[in-house]
């Protein structure tokens, strides 16, 4: 399953980043923010997967 996580959170931070460049493009700051909270989730997340498999190791 951690495979399957650490793909789902790269997957939401791609979003976030999707987000993030049509709210620039399109000058909407709420989407801005959305995207960036989305991004810093998705880090999170992974820096969380990072942590479990160290200490599986």
């Amino acid at each position: 399953m951690g495979n399957d996580d650490k793909i789902a959170n790269k997957g939401e931070g791609l979003l976030g980043s999707a987000k993030e460049k049509l709210g620039d493009a399109t000058n909407d700051r709420d989407l801005q923010a959305e995207g960036k909270k989305d991004q810093s989730k998705a880090d999170l997340k992974q820096a969380g997967e990072k942590v479990k498999d160290a200490f599986k190791n």
